[in-house]
């Protein structure tokens, strides 16, 4: 691999660091400018190989790297780099020095083994790295007597002491309810809270309220004195020019002072106008013609909008002003709150999120924040984030708002299901949290079909693999919330394509189900070989079962009898090729031809893959028993809202390509959920939906219409020709070479 994209990203780092206008802005994009330079620095020296399972050289498999965007492993590892406090401070108190490598050592004498089987039994501990479960796993070993485990193991990770840690970090309180899940912890949140940074806009309003329209007032009161028979600077009392200089001195001590409201500066305000006619007299210049008429317009505009300074009008004007300048900030309210978290464990979530967003109380109060100040409904939501409890509670607290946020929560409830094999308690809630910490994990940008490390490489879950006990319950279990998680992915986002992180999920929970299930990723574009693994071609035949006859097969034109009888092989874990005829129909199914962007090319061949399995559809429905509380035309409708708000978006999106591939992946899901529908529901929903076509604006009209009327023919026993094409409509794929027909849509032919 070249260098020209982390060249490109450095770049891109760069000008933040240097012009962006925020401060913590710049340190992060500093920390990323820093982390490209190591991936540089390694691709140079010969130290990185970027798509290897093992970029890193001197590194094994299993430690966790740390990764940059795409996948550019930097050189550096997770659990590396300069020793964190908590590591300082257990080697003063051990008496050794202040290393890892003594540090490591330390932990298996007598003293420090007893230190982490009290951590094991108590479950004061957190596992950040997967690696810091290492220590841990040895000191259950020594305790289940299985001494030549730990030492294999020590052996294992004794030649890398010196650079990673092994070691667990110290909590204050033991590892959480297993069933309870949280988007944000209660750490995270305070920080959030915290770094909130005042919002120019209001601090400008707040300025001008506070400090410009009182200044104003005094110009307005001193230009009032000099009025005759309602002309402005007729009469001059003596004293009036030193009270005019005193109110210039002070104007130019508030504009130091008070940057933010820049108003008073703009020339045709009314302020300025007061002021500069201040600073002509002032000077002892006389006023020209012109700006006479300026200043004597700018003081009647402002008495005939606010009434004459200290009358009952004026007054009552600036008491109001007064008041909403002096309701609290949300950074002081945020803060408020961020105080309240202080207490709390930092690595939880927060049962009743609600009580920590109460009104200021008395004791709280202070300068900046009185006492019974509501908090805001934007810090509300930040708290609300942190919200732990069940994932459908989660759903239907508007917390969890896509699939992409679902599937970072499902390593919480997979470490639970994953772990239930372990009979000891201690082990178990060790094992949970090594696949919490492992599912951080960043995947490594890999090439020639090479696979991500799995959680059984890991050496400390190997060594304890031989003490997981295999039943028909923990399975059912296991099954069961991987039944659970398909039935709230599809129920709660029917329209949108199963995540990476998820469907790696769902594997997993499969593999420990002992259920053979060949769930699929999405593949990149930009770097697909035109390849696929064994699993697709399983997972197009396991489609075949459930889709043969139905509306699906005819709406793609596929030929299931043919994708069954395609040798396929019969091992759940290979990872070789699939036979070449499979990736030869994906390919043929494209349409690809010699010119264009080879991405798009690439596309449209993966695109036909994931047509052929139904990416993971089928397997969740025909093989994992997911059958969502909502009916299948149900979802199909939920579908149809998804792809109409996405075409309506295509109309004022700059680059809508993305929204397009969008638009046919939540379509392909529609025409899936329908041919699981009876043949009366199919009709019923076709006739229904021409009901869309009234409800859009035509542009999003005339982009549904073909895609409506291709539904219809397929649904009528109908079929498109070569080219995805009906006598009134047209079949809707995600990718193109030549420039996707709903980018420019046209009545269909």
């Amino acid at each position: 691999m070249g260098g020209s994209y982390p060249v490109g990203q450095m770049a891109k780092a760069l000008v933040t660091a240097v012009a962006h206008e925020d401060a913590r802005t710049r340190a992060r994009a500093e920390e990323r400018l820093r982390r490209w330079q190591q991936v540089l620095d390694g691709l140079a020296g010969g130290r990185l190989t970027i798509g290897s399972r093992t970029p890193v050289a001197g590194l094994p498999a299993w430690a966790t790297p740390v990764v940059v965007r795409g996948g550019f492993a930097t050189g550096a590892a997770a659990a590396g780099g300069p020793l964190r406090l908590e590591e300082r401070k257990l080697a003063r108190r051990a008496g050794v020095a202040p290393t890892r490598l003594a540090v490591f050592f330390h932990y298996l004498t007598d003293a420090g083994l007893a230190e982490l089987a009290a951590a094991l039994d108590d479950g004061r501990y957190r596992v950040e790295a997967p690696e810091q479960a290492a220590l841990l796993t040895v000191a259950w070993l020594l305790r289940a007597g299985d001494r030549l485990g730990a030492l294999t193991l020590i052996d294992t990770i004794e030649p890398f002491a010196d650079r990673l840690r092994f070691d667990p970090t110290p909590t204050r309180s033991p590892a959480p309810d297993p069933s309870l899940v949280w988007r944000a912890t209660v750490g995270e949140t305070r920080e959030a809270l915290a770094s909130r940074k005042p919002n120019e806009r209001v601090e400008a309003l707040r300025e001008a309220l506070t400090v410009w329209n009182p200044f104003a007032d005094e110009l307005l009161a001193l230009w009032l004195d000099t009025v005759e028979d309602g002309r402005v600077g007729v009469r001059v009392a003596a004293g009036w020019r030193q009270q005019g200089s005193a109110l210039l001195d002070r104007y130019r001590s508030l504009a130091a002072e008070h940057p933010r409201c820049t108003k008073h500066r703009k020339p045709k305000e009314n302020l300025t106008v007061l002021r500069t006619a201040l600073e002509e007299v002032a000077a002892g210049r006389a006023l020209t013609p012109r700006k006479r008429g300026l200043l004597q317009h700018a003081v009647d505009a402002m008495l005939r909008r606010r009434g004459r300074p200290g009358s009952d009008e004026h007054r009552a004007l600036r008491t109001r002003q007064s008041a909403d300048a002096a309701r609290p900030t949300h950074v002081a309210l945020a803060r408020v709150v961020a105080d309240r978290l202080a207490p709390l464990p930092d690595g939880e979530g927060l049962r009743a999120p609600e009580l920590l967003t109460a009104p200021v109380t008395a004791a709280e109060a202070r300068a900046d924040v009185g006492e019974g100040a509501p908090v805001p409904e934007r810090i509300r939501l930040v708290v609300g984030r942190a919200r732990s409890g069940g994932v459908e509670e989660l759903i239907e607290a508007g917390v969890v708002p896509s699939a992409e946020v679902l599937a970072g929560l499902v390593p919480q409830l997979a470490a639970a299901a994953t772990s239930r094999r372990y009979p000891d308690p201690a082990l178990r809630t060790l094992m949970a949290a090594t696949y919490r910490a492992f599912r951080t994990r960043r995947s490594l940008l890999l090439l020639n079909l090479e696979q991500q490390v799995r959680l059984e490489e890991l050496p400390w879950v190997q060594a304890v693999a031989h003490h997981r006990g295999a039943t028909a319950r923990t399975q059912q279990g296991t099954a069961a919330t991987l039944t659970r998680l398909g039935e709230l992915a599809l129920g709660h986002f029917p329209a949108t394509l199963l995540p990476n992180p998820l469907v790696r999920e769902l594997d997993a929970l499969a593999d420990e189900a002992g259920i053979d299930l060949p769930f699929v990723e999405e593949l990149a574009a930009d770097i697909f070989m035109g390849a696929f693994t064994a699993k697709f071609l399983r997972a197009a035949q396991l489609a075949a079962e459930l889709l043969r006859g139905t509306l699906y097969e005819r709406y793609y034109g596929i030929d299931y009898r043919a994708v069954a009888r395609m040798r396929s092989p019969t091992a759940r874990r290979t990872v070789t090729r699939t036979p070449r005829d499979f990736a030869a129909l994906c390919a043929a199914r494209s349409g690809t031809r010699d010119g264009g962007s080879f991405v798009a090319a690439n596309g449209m061949v993966i695109e036909q893959a994931q047509i052929l399995t139904t990416h993971n559809l089928a397997t969740l429905v025909h093989r994992a028993g997911v059958r969502p509380a909502a009916g299948w035309d149900a979802l199909a409708q939920q579908s149809l809202a998804t792809v109409c708000r996405l075409l309506e978006r295509v109309e004022r999106t700059p680059r809508p390509l993305r929204t397009i591939k969008d638009a046919a992946y939540a379509w392909r899901h529609l025409v899936f959920y329908l041919s699981l529908a009876g043949a009366d529901q199919q009709v019923a929903f076709v006739r229904a939906s021409q009901d869309e076509l009234r409800q859009h604006p035509a542009a999003t009209a005339a982009r549904l219409t073909p895609l409506l009327g291709g539904l219809a023919h397929v649904t009528a026993g109908g079929v498109f020709d070569a080219a995805g094409r009906a006598p009134l409509g047209r079949r809707l794929l995600a990718w193109s070479t030549t420039g996707h027909w709903l980018n420019t849509p046209t009545p269909a032919r």
